[in-house]
């Protein structure tokens, strides 16, 4: 690093340690002007938020990490960038609009340097060392963002996966699993998970996996369904697979598919009274699985 460059570093952290409070109001009140913050960012944590990344930004200058590196280099800067971006994608901005954000921090530290020194070629020198420093800021931001957002909507998915095949309590150790729409790896994956863990904290002994409102049976659903029954082999359960409708049934035929060694039943009724049976429960008639069925 050069004198000059150190110079102009010196300056800025004058800057940034004398008018640390201006420079968060400016930069607050910039980016309300924006009014591209979403619902839940106030005022005050705006200016809360502010005076943390300033400290950082005085902390990570006060080192001896070059401008070029300091926002990826200096932990507790580049944690202070990152956490604002989180708060934006919860608060539900844009990923444009959260790097503006940060980028609009430029004029206000440049204003507070103007209040430091007149003379030109500082000013020129610091706001090239500013935009060096931001620029590294606003492009981590943009990228913390997109990872954020994109967790968020993994989180989502899965959640709507796990809700859309509910464990189902239908007898004392029988459970089962309704599976609506196509059934696909991501889809067998949370089947998977939700039923062993439900087998294991009911201590169930029939697992019943109605298909009835699966669409399509090919040779990839075929093939996830026997991934799920030897799982819940596996766990000492036994495994019934129920409404095969007739069109299902020819597919399966056409395929080829051996399904030989699971337990089939036509309706979620008829699987219910062969997993009582199975648990050598008393025998029910049609009308009382029929209603616990339902």
């Amino acid at each position: 690093m050069s004198t000059s460059d150190t110079d102009i570093r010196t300056l800025l952290l004058e800057a940034l340690r004398s008018q640390e409070d201006q420079i968060a109001v400016r930069w607050t009140t910039l980016q309300l002007e924006q009014a591209a913050l979403g619902a839940d960012m106030t005022e005050g944590e705006l200016r809360e938020e502010a005076r943390t990344l300033i400290d950082a930004l005085s902390d990570a200058l006060a080192g001896d990490i070059p401008v070029e590196r300091v926002v990826t280099a200096h932990h507790h800067l580049r944690t202070a960038v990152t956490e604002l971006s989180l708060r934006r994608v919860r608060a539900g901005a844009t990923p444009t609009d959260t790097s503006l954000a940060v980028l609009s921090l430029k004029e206000a530290l440049l204003a507070a340097v103007q209040h430091t020194t007149r003379d030109m070629g500082e000013l020129y020198a610091a706001a090239i060392l500013v935009n060096r420093m931001l620029d590294a800021a606003g492009a981590l931001s943009f990228e913390t963002y997109v990872e954020g957002r994109e967790e968020i909507i993994r989180r989502q998915s899965r959640q709507l996966l796990e809700l859309s095949t509910p464990v189902v309590r239908l007898w004392k150790r029988v459970l089962a699993v309704p599976l609506i729409g196509t059934l696909d790896t991501a889809r067998t994956q949370i089947v998977m998970e939700s039923l062993l863990q439900a087998i294991q904290d009911d201590e169930a002994k029939v697992a019943i996996i109605d298909i009835t409102g699966v669409l399509t049976v090919d040779t990839a659903v075929a093939q996830h369904l026997m991934h799920t029954v030897n799982a819940v082999r596996l766990m000492g359960a036994d495994c019934v697979i129920s409404g095969i409708r007739p069109p299902i049934a020819q597919t399966i035929a056409q395929l080829g598919i051996d399904l030989s060694t699971i337990l089939t039943r036509a309706t979620l009724a008829d699987a219910l009274s062969a997993a009582i049976s199975l648990t050598d429960q008393p025998a029910v008639g049609p009308a009382v699985a029929e209603s616990a069925a339902r």
